[in-house]
């Protein structure tokens, strides 16, 4: 029978600070460089087709150019991009509480989420270019109609997350705060909520990205004045004029934008989730969600 081999003299497992370290240097290299390579080589690609084919500016323009051109417009791009977060911003908290109050509702009535769920659907599904010139008419143009626009276009992934996580509690600990003559209010503030703040959580992060969209919507119909506009108001503005190179660098402060409430929500989530204890057991869609709040209505 074959013996194992005798362990050297002064070997042993490797150290936890060693597991540790390769573990971050994997880490880095999955989610920092690799992303960050690809972007590398797409930018590279772009700038190498735009030289080799001797592409117009007005029709792509060369990655430098659009560098050029966000340096030579910083000031009005930062002030832009600044305008469109205070709308988004705002359109995006009104949607968390406006959402969370009418899931509170809603888990306490089946009468009142029957009533209530189908007009969410509506907001979800009738197309947001059709509504914002109706907004704009009631409300008038400026910074109000804008964030109105980011709300309607957020309000059904916080509503539909926060009405499931209120509602799908296990019965069990349901029949556990009947017994004890728990109140509705009890209930609610004790059980319901700490149940769905995963579920919030996960909402939050979808609606964040839809409130920027929102808001650069509503700044193609509602718009600002001509000494203080938005990003929706300059990419419409610099797509009329041809200057293709400012309208990349437009839709670019766009996307840094949303990246950045998404990265901000994800670390607002995070400190929220361990103050409350809880880890999301899963990921939960808009369409998971809807589906659930529509079964459980």
């Amino acid at each position: 029978m074959n013996r194992p081999a005798a362990t050297p003299p002064g070997a042993g497992p490797a150290p936890r600070g060693a597991n540790s370290r390769a573990l971050g240097r994997r880490a880095l290299v999955e989610n920092v460089l690799g992303p960050v390579a690809l972007f590398v080589l797409f930018v590279a690609a772009w700038q190498g087709a735009c030289v080799l084919g001797r592409i117009e500016k007005y029709l792509l323009p060369r990655p430098t150019q659009v560098c050029a051109a966000a340096w030579e417009h910083r000031g009005e791009l930062a002030g832009a991009t600044w305008r469109t977060a205070e709308a988004a911003l705002a359109g995006f908290a009104l949607s968390v509480i406006v959402g969370t109050l009418l899931a509170m509702v809603c888990a306490q009535s089946r009468l009142v989420a029957r009533s209530v769920f189908p007009y969410a659907i509506f907001l979800q599904t009738v197309p947001i270019v059709a509504i914002a010139p109706v907004i704009v008419t009631w409300f008038g143009q400026g910074f109000q109609s804008v964030v109105i626009v980011s709300l309607v276009i957020s309000l059904f992934p916080i509503l539909a997350g926060a009405t499931s996580g209120l509602t799908l509690v296990d019965p069990t600990l349901l029949e556990l705060f009947a017994l004890h003559n728990a109140s509705r209010w009890q209930t609610l503030w004790k059980l319901r909520l700490p149940h769905a703040v995963p579920y919030l959580v996960t909402a939050a992060k979808t609606s964040c990205g839809l409130a920027v969209i929102g808001a650069i919507v509503g700044e193609f119909f509602a718009g600002y004045s001509t000494d203080s506009y938005a990003l929706g108001y300059m990419i419409t503005l610099t797509a009329g004029q041809s200057k293709t190179d400012l309208l990349f660098a437009t839709v670019a402060c766009s996307t840094l934008l949303g990246v950045a409430m998404f990265a901000a929500v994800g670390a607002v989530a995070s400190v929220t989730l361990r103050r409350w204890g809880v880890e999301p057991q899963r990921s939960v869609t808009t369409q998971q969600a809807a589906g659930e709040l529509s079964g459980s209505a």
